[in-house]
């Protein structure tokens, strides 16, 4: 079942003296935060924060309503701040990467279970989907020759394995 509201990144700090706060974000870039005007303090989307924001470097500098003093942000420190679902609009062929955590993986022709997705690993060039199995680990690169099916809806991710992914050869 997919989660309503999604953990997207941390408050790692303050910044200046009028309470901005800085978040790590757990999004494809900081700027991806900067669009939402709400987000929540809690998973089930009870503890909403109005916010501004707008990226610096790494980070994401978040002004929160009613938070005017750096003691006030510095209480916030450590805290994961979360999205709505239905605040996102992905394109198509995008997912959260929580959506794909757990899916079964399974080859795109035979229907072979290969394994879990227990990890995106993001490398520059394209991910890396980490598969796990029997307590092994085994890296598929998450491009169109591979990876031929996402369904997030029934928790399955089809493949067409490169030579050596599942086994020893070269």
């Amino acid at each position: 079942m997919k989660k309503q509201f999604l953990d997207s990144g941390k408050i790692v700090g303050t910044h200046g003296i009028k309470g901005e706060v800085r978040i790590e974000p757990w999004a494809d870039s900081p700027a991806f935060l900067c669009a939402f005007k709400t987000l929540y303090l809690d998973e089930r989307g009870e503890t909403a924060i109005r916010v501004k924001s707008r990226p610096h470097k790494n980070i994401t500098l978040c002004k929160i309503e009613g938070v005017d003093t750096i003691e006030a942000a510095e209480r916030l420190r450590g805290r994961i701040v979360y999205i709505n679902r239905d605040d996102v609009r992905l394109d198509e062929g995008v997912h959260f990467v929580q959506d794909l955590i757990g899916s079964e993986v399974r080859d795109y022709d035979t229907d072979a279970f290969y394994g879990t997705l227990t990890d995106v690993l993001r490398t520059g060039a394209n991910d890396v989907y980490e598969i796990t199995r029997d307590g092994r680990q085994y890296l598929a690169p998450v491009i169109d020759e591979v990876v031929r099916a996402i369904d997030t809806e029934n928790g399955v991710v089809r493949i067409t394995p490169m030579k050596g992914i599942f086994d020893d050869a070269d």
